[in-house]
């Protein structure tokens, strides 16, 4: 074991582990990141080349949230040198008279959002090649985006590692002992922090269970997949075609959401928002194709310009709360111990503000963000000891 104590450690370097370490070393933390694979790597929640950035929510507490995220992107973004997001506009289809598109349009409209509201007959002159469902009404966040995860992730490690920081992958967190300073086992040795943050995924609870907690977490396996224009280039951000949100495509189902395409010439990536419980070791283990089902019925009925068969499908995980809120909180009984979880699949675009206030709490500090909505407390009849 090595005598070194570090101010904090973080374990687990997706966007949030990778911004949380970024903003400690920012605010001079002598910290260490573990990552239990080689980096960079797939088989967690934060890789894959695009991510929706947006401020369409109907919670305010998530609009607020992103304001700040908005700028902390372009701060990053100017740091590196490298560009992480492009604004393409996002297109929000929901039924009409929904609770959810109601509400959606509310809350951006008393946080004075920027948005277009788009009436049926100029529909199809605005957004060519899509057909609007039957009693849908359409708006567009003209902020919102496309980020370069992949890019904006080792950016984000980098700039982590040039203000001091130390990654390091390829170590499998083994053990935790928890006390005023937490000692963290891998594989190749014993680390020592005065705080801990764990930001792991898929892998929380796992992690969870050497601090006698388990949080109400579902690991689910997410197919990403992309279809083939049948004309290259009519969903293509070149041609400013935008992001897209449909909302409750049928009662009882999941959002489904697309992407111009970008990153595959020719191909544009379109996702049902939810997948089949998986086990995070063995996630391919996992078959179901019920989500491409429904995509496919989707895409023939209202994407006419795509061949209604995926031509790629990659994948991705989901770690979801049964109210589908984040967990951002310090440990019930250790208070050095920060948790980040349950980002139930529309985490990424949140990453340096998750950061930020991850870093406060393990700082000892007062969140710049009223983190009520995201607290343990809120399960407490599911979040049990694990004793």
């Amino acid at each position: 074991m090595s005598s070194e104590v570090y101010d904090c450690i973080v374990i687990g370097a997706g966007i949030q582990g990778s911004c949380t370490a970024y903003q400690l070393a920012k605010n001079q933390q002598k910290t260490l990141l573990l990552e239990q694979f080689v980096l960079p790597h797939s088989r967690g929640s934060s890789h894959g080349q695009t991510r929706i950035i947006r401020k369409a929510y109907e919670e305010y507490f998530y609009i607020q949230m992103m304001q700040e995220s908005y700028e902390l992107w372009a701060q990053l973004e100017e740091e590196a040198g490298v560009e992480l997001y492009r604004r393409t506009g996002l297109l929000v289809m929901g039924p009409e008279n929904s609770e959810g598109f109601s509400r959606l349009q509310a809350t951006m409209q008393s946080h004075k959002i920027p948005r277009v509201v788009l009436e049926k007959q100029e529909f199809s002159q605005h957004i060519p090649n899509v057909n609007l469902t039957d009693g849908n009404g359409a708006l567009i966040d003209t902020l919102a985006g496309v980020l370069y995860a992949d890019r904006a992730l080792r950016a984000v490690q980098r700039l982590f590692q040039s203000g001091g920081g130390v990654i390091k992958d390829g170590e499998k967190v083994i053990d935790i002992t928890p006390g005023a300073v937490v000692s963290v086992t891998t594989g190749s040795g014993v680390y020592r922090g005065r705080n801990l943050v764990i930001t792991a995924g898929p892998w929380a609870n796992r992690l969870l269970t050497h601090t006698a907690l388990q949080l109400p977490l579902k690991v689910v396996k997410i197919n990403v997949c992309y279809w083939k224009e049948k004309i290259p280039g009519t969903y293509s951000v070149s041609q400013r075609f935008p992001c897209f949100i449909q909302m409750e495509p049928k009662e009882g189902e999941y959002d489904i959401y697309g992407l111009p395409s970008n990153e595959y010439p020719g191909l544009m990536k379109v996702c049902y928002h939810m997948g089949s419980e998986t086990e995070p070791d063995e996630r391919d283990k996992q078959t179901d194709r019920g989500d491409i089902d429904i995509l496919m019925r989707y895409i023939t009925r209202c994407l006419p310009g795509l061949v209604p068969v995926p031509a790629v499908v990659e994948s991705c995980m989901y770690t979801v709360t049964p109210d589908h809120h984040f967990v951002l909180d310090s440990h019930p009984t250790y208070g050095n111990i920060i948790i980040g979880a349950g980002f139930s699949g529309h985490g990424f675009k949140f990453g340096p503000i998750i950061g930020k206030v991850l870093s406060q709490l393990a700082m000892g500090q007062v969140p710049s963000h009223d983190l009520s909505p995201f607290g343990i407390k809120r399960f407490q009849s599911q979040a049990r000891s694990s004793l």
